[in-house]
């Protein structure tokens, strides 16, 4: 990065997937996870992801003292107007994958940049259309028992063994990773950090 105008970067986020995004675009952070409450429902979801990446960038920042740009991100898989986080337990991410399997979702990732010494702050989101191919039970009962579906958004992760439920893609990858590298590259340079 060339210029991050004397800031540390903070990410947000305990997520080793946000954390690759962020080392791919060769930008070294200090990872802070939040302890922000999330909103689960009441809002649409491009609105509920942005409001959720904004609440955990905040949290953050506003425990912060030095000077440093605080990444805040939420992801929400959306289908049928049903929004689907983390599931709580192997049932329910085998319920989401039954209600995946076969046709098209979308996945919905904001992200969130706060200056942590004056508050300002710049949000957006992105998404990406999901198609899954019709999945027999067994597929399905086999990926939820790798344990991988527990902590992801939708009951599965397009950069691990999910990526053998997706049939394709229209939009952003790093969208249904749960950053999106070019918004985030568009939202440090309202900062006047430029990537390159």
């Amino acid at each position: 990065m060339s210029d991050l105008t004397g800031k540390k970067l903070i990410l947000a986020s305990a997520s080793p997937r946000r954390q690759a995004v962020m080392a791919q675009l060769g930008l070294i952070t200090e990872v802070r996870p939040s302890g922000a409450s999330e909103i689960k429902e009441g809002l649409p979801p491009a609105l509920l992801v942005t409001e959720n990446a904004l609440r955990k960038a905040g949290e953050v920042a506003g425990r912060t003292r030095e000077a440093a740009l605080v990444i805040g991100a939420d992801t929400v898989v959306v289908k049928e107007g049903r929004i689907l986080g983390k599931p709580r337990d192997e049932e329910e991410a085998l319920s989401m994958l039954r209600f995946l399997s076969g046709g098209r979702h979308d996945v919905i990732s904001a992200a969130a940049v706060i200056d942590a010494q004056t508050g300002r702050e710049a949000a957006g989101h992105s998404q990406t259309a999901v198609f899954f191919a019709t999945l027999p039970e067994e597929l399905l009962r086999a990926y939820v028992a790798t344990g991988e579906p527990l902590d992801k958004a939708g009951a599965y992760g397009i950069q691990g063994l999910g990526a053998l439920l997706v049939e394709r893609i229209e939009g952003d990858y790093g969208t249904v990773v749960g950053l999106c590298p070019r918004l985030l590259a568009r939202l440090l340079r309202e900062f006047g950090a430029e990537i390159f």
